[in-house]
């Protein structure tokens, strides 16, 4: 048996041989993915000898699936990430002009991936833009399926967006479309459940590992009834279903309403020492500014899926770039879950032995960790930042660093062999 299955609980149980689906990629996928393999392979070669191992299984999406059986997202791949359960990609094109509105969107979508999870973390090391780098520890979890990405809308002039228009202003009584002629319409869809199994999510994570805080990021001020909604049903997760394990900021507004700000303040230090996990929330305009004010604030992020956007590459930008940025995509229900390369194809570089193969790397030590493989995850790490306390690393990083060594994508892989 080399299929990873699930239990009762969402847990995977893997096999120590264990088949893995995997998407190369296109542009640069072809070169980084051979790497993340290879490390791969390395440290679990290190880790457990030979008592456990990666069969690797291609499947194909992109360009390359287009180029070889005439489709962008073939019903084998598909099939393979339902059945293996857990699968890594690199970077995919989008068909422009026509087909699937974005590759990584339906792949989220069909396999209702709700957790797109981004874990942004400093390396000793790397240059940052900001002064104290080190602050920055923070774990995003941002809504996969909702909000704009859901890709509800109607391009202006057409039928379809003049019968929505119609819609709004006769039977909606909407008068606010200030050029209803030439506007293009957007549907932005928050559900209860969407939210809440988002937020369930973070707070079981926060709470496995001993997390001081989960902050609720929002534009509730504006949007009260889809960023307010995911704002208040969050909460209400945190005080229905962990009430005694976490305490809220609305808990506190409500007891410095009730018996005033001293009561508050001591409700609030009696739940941190009892090692309690603080919900809060904050705007999310507001949350980015403190980012980069007082990042040792924030832990654990849950949001919904425009804020998470911006919110990810920001975090990523503070810590030295995308190009060292994780990411995966998650059902905590089914156990489905795709690890990939946050950044894109970048055609301007491929084939050059340019590109950066940290993101993916990173992103197999997520699925590594997911897998419960733990020492060979830590290896790959710490590999990585050896390399990076050296100054030798892709020219992405290797130039702002003192003294850098720039390596290429197949050097940089034999440089994390070495420190393996």
């Amino acid at each position: 048996m080399k299929k990873i299955t699930i239990g009762k609980s969402g847990k995977p149980t893997v096999p120590d041989i264990v088949e893995i689906p995997f998407i190369e990629g296109d542009g640069v996928g072809a070169e980084i993915t051979p790497v993340m393999r290879s490390v791969v392979d390395a440290a679990l070669r290190k880790a457990y000898g030979e008592r456990r191992r990666i069969e690797w299984k291609e499947v194909l999406a992109g360009q390359k699936a287009f180029d070889t059986t005439g489709s962008w997202l073939p019903e084998e791949t598909m099939e393979a990430f339902r059945t293996y359960k857990v699968g890594i990609k690199g970077p995919l094109t989008t068909p422009v002009g026509g087909g699937i509105r974005s590759l990584n969107v339906a792949l989220r979508q069909e396999l209702d991936l709700y957790v797109c999870l981004r874990p942004v973390r400093w390396f000793r090391g790397v240059v940052s833009p900001v002064k104290e780098p080190g602050k920055v520890d923070m774990h995003i979890f941002r809504e996969n399926t909702e909000d704009i990405y859901a890709g509800i809308e109607w391009q202006a002039g057409t039928p379809e967006a003049e019968k929505f228009l119609k819609f709004l202003t006769e039977e909606m009584g909407v008068t606010k479309v200030r050029f209803p002629e030439s506007s293009s319409f957007g549907v932005k869809p928050v559900s209860r459940e969407g939210s809440q199994r988002l937020v369930r999510s973070a707070l079981e994570y926060a709470l496995e590992r001993g997390l001081p805080s989960l902050t609720l990021v929002h534009k509730g001020n504006i949007m009260k009834f889809t960023e307010g909604g995911f704002k208040n049903w969050g909460y209400d997760v945190a005080e229905n279903e962990f009430a005694e394990r976490t305490f809220t900021m609305r808990r506190y507004d409500a007891i410095k309403k009730e018996r005033g700000a001293d009561e508050a303040d001591r409700a609030l230090e009696t739940a941190r020492k009892a090692g309690r996990l603080i919900v809060k929330d904050v705007i999310a305009d507001a949350f980015l500014q403190n980012t980069l004010l007082i990042p040792e604030e924030y832990s654990v992020i849950a949001t919904l899926n425009l804020n998470g956007d911006y919110i990810s590459d920001q975090l990523a930008a503070m810590v030295g770039g995308i190009g060292i940025a994780p990411g995966a995509n998650i059902n905590f229900l089914s156990g489905h879950a795709i690890f990939e390369a946050t950044h894109g194809t970048a055609p301007n570089i491929a084939g050059q032995n340019k590109v950066n193969p940290s993101s993916l790397l990173l992103s197999a030590v997520m699925m590594l960790e997911y897998m419960g493989w733990n020492e060979a995850a830590s290896l790959i790490t710490a590999a990585m930042e050896k390399a990076f306390e050296k100054g030798r690393a892709t020219g992405d990083l290797a130039r702002f660093m003192p003294g850098g060594v720039t390596l290429g994508t197949a050097e940089f892989g034999e440089e994390l062999l070495l420190n393996l």
